[in-house]
């Protein structure tokens, strides 16, 4: 709270001060009637839902596709070697580069925004996976192996434990990626979401409602981050408690 007042004095005070131009920088009182008046019409839920819909799918399916992709790399070699070169380069290209791409084959619906977030996030979530499954300790899987274990049980009882803790991490970051990827497709071509609330504002130079959907995106970002948070405290409370004795 007394990070979030200080913030809050100083920009009144630069902006009241006129240091800044006030179209550049508005005050924060302009920002909040901006909120209030996008509540009021109903445009700031509507394009929120939009873009909450656009990332909780992108962010879900690029979770399979990356955890998948990086489990099956992390556990049979070649595929190292036949896809890494592949995903690589793919990924090093900016997504804003092959967003239009996806655009002009998926159309300005919201699918072309969802494989744009799930493509931003597939990737971190691949790399981790790899990382997480190969560093399991070798002489854990030597006990599984010695005592018969299935593939399954090796997954269930071995891997996913030990991976856990990395993974929960990666999630962590691609919650906040995902927003990055569909509010990307959202400034490529959209006719609604906070992207889309942002590019039609700028172009007006509605400052204070551009502030509006970027502290919106923000706050879902956080609430996505926090979600995340919470769930690796349950699902890693097992190591807490193992750590006090």
């Amino acid at each position: 709270m007394l990070t979030l007042i200080s913030i809050l004095a100083g920009w009144q005070g630069i902006t009241a001060a006129g240091w800044v131009e006030r179209f550049l920088v508005p005050l924060p009182v302009e920002v909040i009637d901006a909120f209030s008046e996008t509540i009021r019409d109903g445009s700031l839920w509507h394009h929120t839902r939009v873009t909450l819909v656009e990332v909780i799918a992108g962010l879900m399916i690029g979770l399979v596709a990356g955890i998948t992709i990086g489990y099956a790399i992390a556990s049979v070699a070649v595929l190292e070697d036949l896809l890494a070169p592949i995903i690589i380069l793919f990924q090093a290209t900016p997504v804003v580069a092959y967003a239009p791409l996806l655009v002009i084959w998926f159309g300005s619906g919201i699918e072309s925004k969802v494989i744009t977030g799930a493509l931003v996030v597939s990737f971190p979530m691949l790399m981790i996976t790899i990382a997480g499954v190969r560093g399991v300790p070798r002489p854990l899987r030597d006990l599984m192996r010695v005592s018969r274990a299935t593939r399954w049980q090796v997954l269930v009882k071995l891997e996913i434990p030990a991976a856990l803790p990395v993974l929960l991490t990666g999630l962590k970051t691609s919650a906040t990626l995902s927003v990055i990827g569909a509010v990307i497709g959202e400034f490529i071509v959209a006719r609604a979401g906070l992207g889309f609330m942002i590019t039609s504002a700028r172009s007006r130079y509605d400052t204070p409602t551009v502030f509006v959907a970027v502290i919106t995106l923000a706050a879902i970002a956080g609430a996505l981050y926090a979600l995340v948070s919470l769930l690796e405290r349950h699902l890693l409370a097992w190591q807490r408690r193992t750590s006090r004795y």
